[in-house]
């Protein structure tokens, strides 16, 4: 089994402007501790000689990710650092219209370890695409984040999906959620 580390979306403004006045500094403390753990797993994976993978959305040129803005560049922790690979992405999906499954392929990638951001939209979307292409999916269940949506706050959202994505499964492939060690 040969794993890659596959961060989604810790882009600059990934959550910006995502919560009301008095929610979006909880919803940005989360994102920074979301983003502090990742880039010391990033690290570990990178000594450990494991494939690095960031995932970077593409958005138009009114959205807050838009190509070349200070939005939409990566979060100065988890910038790519040399032997990373950075895919960019234009869907919920990083797989939908990228080369990822080639670059995973060329590693002989078969189990993905899997974080960052928003967790209904790119993170869902990623890990269930993978479970069906065949990859074995570990989603860092204190790993990935989002914003507050409607009546759902953030952590809410998380905890949703950290339960509803654990044993999900595609034939031989499945999703196991797990927190990272402390």
């Amino acid at each position: 089994m040969t794993k890659a580390l596959l961060i989604i979306d810790l882009q600059n403004a990934i959550l910006s402007g995502k919560g009301t006045a008095d929610r979006q500094p909880h919803i940005d403390a989360a994102l920074n501790e979301t983003v502090t753990r990742l880039s010391a797993l990033k690290e570990s994976a990178r000594s450990a000689g494991v494939l690095v993978v960031l995932v970077q959305h593409d958005g138009g040129e009114e959205h807050r990710l838009a190509v070349g803005t200070p939005g939409w560049a990566f979060r100065e922790e988890i910038a790519p650092a040399q032997g990373d690979a950075v895919v960019h992405k234009k869907s919920c999906d990083s797989f939908f219209g990228t080369d990822l499954a080639e670059r995973l392929e060329e590693r002989s990638v078969t189990h993905l370890v899997i974080g960052g951001c928003m967790s209904e939209f790119c993170v869902d979307t990623t890990v269930r695409r993978a479970v069906s292409l065949g990859y074995d999916v570990t989603l860092i269940a204190d790993g990935h984040t989002t914003a507050d949506s409607g009546a759902l706050l953030f952590p809410a959202i998380v905890a949703h999906h950290n339960h509803t994505l654990d044993g999900f499964d595609a034939g031989r492939a499945k999703v196991e959620v797990r927190p990272l060690p402390k």
